[in-house]
């Protein structure tokens, strides 16, 4: 007999880390609609169904998919005091074997930016990515004029390493973006941001 796998939920000062549900549908919907323009200097183009049922749903089914195979940790961020939908954070890209290492990626609703939500929600996932699941390298990346991102990396231990040339088409074109990683033994010191 099999041992049943415990879905992630993570708990924080605030913030309730938990797998998207179908019933998050339209506290989604509309968080990324009313923040499309927040979003947009920062994300890929949106699909023109970006925000409909049949996207949510099969982001849904992916989340639970990629979770019980151990490739990702989609998880939303919901907070307590009200169950509001905050944003969401996915370690994605777990790479087994010789690397155990995986990629986030993340973003908050404009109603919740530059309230700490993000540094609460990556410091519980960067902990569990190195505990529970025995990563010892996590990666991230944004844009070179994302501020924001890059503190709120910086803040949870994430260490500047370089820039990769054409990493991501953001808003229709191939943007650089500089890279980050946080080590689960880290004895570098601070690095200089290019």
């Amino acid at each position: 007999m099999g041992l049943l796998r415990r879905k992630v939920r993570l708990e924080t000062e605030r913030l309730t880390l938990r797998l998207p549900a179908h019933s998050d549908y339209r506290a989604w919907a509309s968080l990324r609609g009313m923040s499309r323009a927040f979003l947009a200097p920062w994300d890929p183009a949106w699909a023109e169904d970006a925000l409909s049922r049949k996207a949510f749903t099969n982001r849904v089914y992916w989340a639970a998919r990629a979770e019980g195979a151990g490739t990702a940790v989609p998880l939303f961020l919901i907070r307590r005091a009200d169950a509001a939908l905050v944003g969401a954070l996915t370690l994605d890209n777990i790479r087994r074997g010789p690397a155990q290492a995986g990629t986030l990626g993340y973003w908050v609703g404009a109603p919740f930016a530059r309230q700490g939500y993000m540094r609460e929600a990556l410091e519980a996932v960067v902990h569990y990515a190195f505990t529970d699941l025995d990563l010892s390298r996590l990666e991230a990346g944004c844009l070179p004029e994302n501020t924001a991102s890059r503190g709120v990396l910086e803040k949870v231990g994430f260490k500047y390493e370089g820039v990769a040339q054409s990493y991501l088409q953001i808003n229709g074109r191939w943007r650089n973006h500089v890279l980050y990683a946080n080590l689960r033994a880290d004895r570098r010191g601070r690095t200089d941001v290019g």
